[in-house]
């Protein structure tokens, strides 16, 4: 039987590779002095990334069961990241979306987003991490 549990650890990695692949590109893109090719594939891979983190969030939220002790601790600590992490992502991801369709990509607001994803992307990978502690320490899923 298919329990309603399981997709929340089949979707989750697609919004962690997604962001964290465009913020590189991102970066690689502010290196390479505005390779556009980069910073398109950035940009996309970062709005499929925030959509991904938004159906990741929710099924966390709403179709994991509930935890007590240590692992309910862990699982708040989990929550709270991945919170903080998808604020970051939504913010970050709508204002490059603005900043790209009213053509206002100037330097400074290219580091300042990419500083927001960078923050999203320390968010995701401590979010990450507790997560795989639930599973590999706790035994949660398994």
């Amino acid at each position: 039987m298919f329990n309603s549990s399981h997709f929340h650890p089949m979707l989750v990695h697609f919004p962690i590779a997604l962001i964290t692949v465009g913020f590189l590109f991102d970066l690689l893109s502010m290196i390479m002095k505005k390779e556009p090719c980069l910073s398109k594939a950035g940009f996309w891979l970062e709005i499929l990334g925030m959509a991904g983190a938004v159906f990741a969030f929710g099924t966390g939220y709403f179709l994991t069961g509930s935890m007590e002790g240590e692992a309910g601790l862990m699982r708040d600590k989990h929550e709270l990241f991945a919170t903080l992490a998808l604020i970051f992502i939504i913010v970050a991801t709508l204002c490059r979306i603005v900043s790209v369709y009213m053509n206002k990509e100037t330097p400074g607001i290219r580091y300042m987003l990419l500083g927001l994803f960078f923050i999203s992307f320390i968010f995701i990978s401590i979010t990450g991490y507790l997560g795989g502690t639930l599973v590999m320490e706790y035994m949660i899923g398994l």
